[in-house]
């Protein structure tokens, strides 16, 4: 039999015992715990479980059959009513992302998949990066009625962590948060989350190209993104733990990349002696790749790329060794956690969920040549 906590003592009036009770019993129904067509434990049960008494127990389910989640049958018990499905396919979620390119589709994916089979729907709006523009998304969800949020919410490093934990803990409904955490907060953080160890995914793509016999690697990074201060310290955290390692990290805006085509970025590169670098994302590495071959050097024979993302990296000039986050996972993941917030409440720890990208090995970096 499944067990129905109390609520503390002193948090409930007593007038109100059956009420949390209900909702109690509300949350178990909705998160599967009893599913439909079952059957629930009977009075007594739920009074020894509990340690309510008889009348609060009786009055709490009372309550839920008026509500239609619970019928009773004489003589057999109290099942789980058609009308708890119909609740559950009532339910909706707000997802507030930066933008649908790239990226984010893979995530989106990952959430409608946590979310099969709930009967959840989701209310999608993008931020463009723009904090006023997320702040009027949130209204917006707030005053629709969502019933959670899953948020990408924009973060810099220079932000006040405190301002940040009140501008989420204001939001009055449960919220979890897609590829961003408050890292300043460290053991203080109350919030939940699901993203990617950045920091981890660095090291390893740097560690692949260290055990391929590079010395003097380099971090190539795409200064104005998110993600690029959790690649940029996993890189500088390799340093001194990989031996005779050598550091060069070049950092540019996404604009200087596309005004330069690369080339400042490669002579950087050459003039530090590089044989190898980590490149942050994509379509920098993409653009290195070319200007490498401008210039006359082979890739991965005079220069081994890897790259950060693995969006496009398949389809560069060299196919790219990439490291990838675990995207549709992340997605998969949060959703998930959310809907377990929204249905068990205060009952459910916090977590806080850290994923490791993995490598795909391709063609630059070299190793299949081996």
């Amino acid at each position: 039999m499944t067990a129905v906590h109390p609520t503390p003592s002193g948090l409930t009036p007593r007038a109100l015992k059956f009420e949390a009770l209900a909702q109690e019993l509300r949350r178990g129904i909705a998160a599967g715990s009893w599913p439909l067509g079952s059957l629930l434990p009977t009075e007594k049960q739920l009074v020894e479980s509990t340690g309510y008494s008889l009348s609060t127990v009786r009055r709490a389910v009372d309550v839920l059959v008026d509500e239609g989640l619970i019928l009773r049958r004489q003589g057999s018990g109290m099942y789980v009513s058609s009308a708890s499905r119909q609740r559950t396919e009532q339910r909706t979620i707000g997802v507030l992302i930066p933008d649908t390119r790239l990226y984010f589709p893979t995530v989106l994916q990952g959430i409608e998949a946590g979310l099969s089979g709930s009967g959840t729907s989701i209310a999608l709006a993008t931020s463009q990066y723009d904090s006023r523009v997320e702040q009027e998304a949130i209204a917006r969800f707030v005053e629709s009625g969502v019933d959670g949020l899953l948020i990408t919410p924009i973060i810099s490093d220079d932000a006040d962590p405190g301002a940040l934990l009140r501008r989420l803990e204001s939001i009055p409904i449960p919220v979890v948060m897609l590829e961003r955490r408050i890292r300043s907060l460290g053991y203080f953080d109350p919030t939940e989350y699901v993203c990617s160890n950045h920091e981890a995914g660095a090291f390893e793509g740097v560690s692949h190209l260290h055990r391929l016999g590079h010395r003097r690697i380099a971090l190539a990074l795409r200064a104005d993104s998110a993600p690029s201060s959790g690649v940029r310290r996993g890189y500088e955290a390799s340093v001194p733990h990989l031996e005779g390692m050598v550091s060069t990290i070049v950092s540019r805006t996404s604009a200087e990349w596309l005004q330069t085509h690369a080339d400042d970025v490669l002579q950087e590169m050459v003039d530090g002696g590089c044989t190898a670098a980590l490149v942050f994302g994509d379509r920098e590495a993409t653009l290195l790749e070319v200007a490498a071959q401008r210039r006359g050097l082979r890739v991965p024979e005079d220069l081994a790329i890897v790259s950060y993302d693995d969006e496009v990296a398949d389809v560069a000039p060299v196919p790219l060794t990439a490291v990838s986050p675990a995207k549709h996972r992340i997605g998969r993941m949060a959703a998930a956690l959310l809907l377990t917030r929204i249905t068990e409440g205060d009952q459910s720890p916090v977590q806080q969920i850290s994923i490791v990208p993995r490598l795909t090995i391709r063609d630059s970096c070299g190793a299949r040549s081996r």
